[in-house]
């Protein structure tokens, strides 16, 4: 007999600034079937001001209240626009998950926190659909670093369900948006995940600087480069890269201002494509240096995220982690731009069933925790 459907939507806008998405995903169906998605562009003054957020700015408070507000706004209208076109209406969801716009992400020091904004009331208001939220900062409460939270969600859905042999292959998953992190499936139910570093965020930002647009389509510019050797290992030698797990980044390590401080050394005749290509190298070793590093062996590699799409990057992931099948997660039933949208879907509904969503040995908190404040519609 068909299981009822456990509609929910969960909404993404990620470091890279690209775009707005909304997935709604049936957790009622087995495995859980990605329904509809839809994209909406950020308005350009909206998404400068997050960007400039993200980096400090005078009258922050403010500015803060203003985008808080705004991002709400926008994030309702992408879920309204959704339901529209999948032909439902707000009764027929039961939550929407919404990871919000991070603008500081501090993991450590004194008194650790992380802020993401897109006002979740303003959510809740305009579609009319109960608003799961701030999902980050209850890890951090318990001592984690607040990220990544998508392992959980890549356990339950992207685990090797095939058998061959009897064995149980171990593989990784691979989100690589503004920043790149990864989730290690072992095949004896061990779970590890961590972010790796810069992913598109340094890409997209060379790229931009130099008039190229918001970000390197298919990765032709960084291949038409070639990468600088001494320029990568000095990029590698950042502590980060050295750091053991659980650890977690953003804009306020990786930004075209740290590039500018590892360029000084190498003067203004250094080529911009040829830095580009070495973004893109470190953005490949970044990856594969942390999946050999596991403490166990993974034979597969499945890749979400924008970066899925850059064939430049791909080629390099693949060259480094040859022999090592590298694919992407449509051959697991979710194409790669829509993973982190279903993820917080998922997260939104482990929230209302009162379910942990975090691992320590994955963020560092010293328990699972409910994670998100729900904000009743």
């Amino acid at each position: 007999m068909p299981t009822a459907p456990e509609l929910y939507i969960g909404l993404m806008s990620g470091t890279s600034l690209d775009g707005l998405d909304a997935a709604l995903v049936d957790f009622g169906a087995q495995p859980p079937r990605l329904l509809a998605t839809h994209c909406a562009a950020i308005e350009p003054a909206l998404r400068s001001e997050l960007a400039e957020l993200c980096h400090g700015t005078n009258d922050e408070i403010d500015r803060m209240g203003r985008a808080d507000r705004a991002l709400g706004a926008a994030l309702a209208e992408v879920v309204n626009a959704l339901l529209q076109s999948a032909g439902l209406s707000h009764r027929d969801i039961r939550a929407i998950g919404s990871h919000g716009q991070t603008i500081r992400h501090r993991p450590d020091g004194t008194w650790p926190f992380t802020l993401q904004i897109g006002d979740p009331t303003t959510i809740a208001h305009q579609t009319g659909i109960t608003t799961v939220a701030d999902f980050r900062r209850r890890d951090i409460a318990a001592g984690g670093q607040g990220a990544p939270l998508v392992p959980l969600f890549h356990r339950a859905l992207f685990s090797d369900s095939n058998k061959s042999g009897g064995q149980t292959r171990s593989r990784a998953i691979v989100n690589i948006g503004g920043m790149a992190n990864v989730t290690a499936l072992a095949s004896d139910g061990r779970l590890l995940g961590f972010d790796t570093g810069p992913g598109n965020v340094l890409l997209d930002g060379w790229n931009q600087r130099h008039g190229r647009g918001s970000y390197d389509a298919d990765g032709h510019w960084a291949g038409s480069g070639r990468v600088i050797d001494a320029l990568l290992q000095q990029l590698l030698t950042e502590p980060f890269f050295r750091a053991v797990p659980p650890k977690s980044t953003g804009r306020e390590q990786f930004n075209l201002g740290w590039l500018d401080h590892q360029l000084l050394q190498f003067g203004a005749d250094v080529a911009a494509a040829d830095v580009q290509a070495t973004l893109a190298e470190l953005t490949a070793a970044g990856i594969a240096d942390a999946i050999a590093a596991l403490p166990f062996s993974v034979n597969e590699v499945y890749v979400c995220g924008g970066g899925a799409y850059n064939r430049d990057l791909m080629l390099r992931l693949e060259q480094r982690l040859h022999p090592r099948l590298l694919a992407n997660t449509s051959q697991l039933g979710i194409a790669p731009e829509w993973v982190e949208a279903a993820a917080f879907a998922w997260l939104a509904k482990q929230a209302l069933t009162g379910l942990p969503a975090n691992d320590p040995a994955v963020t560092g908190a010293e328990r699972p925790c409910i994670l998100g404040a729900i904000y009743p519609a």
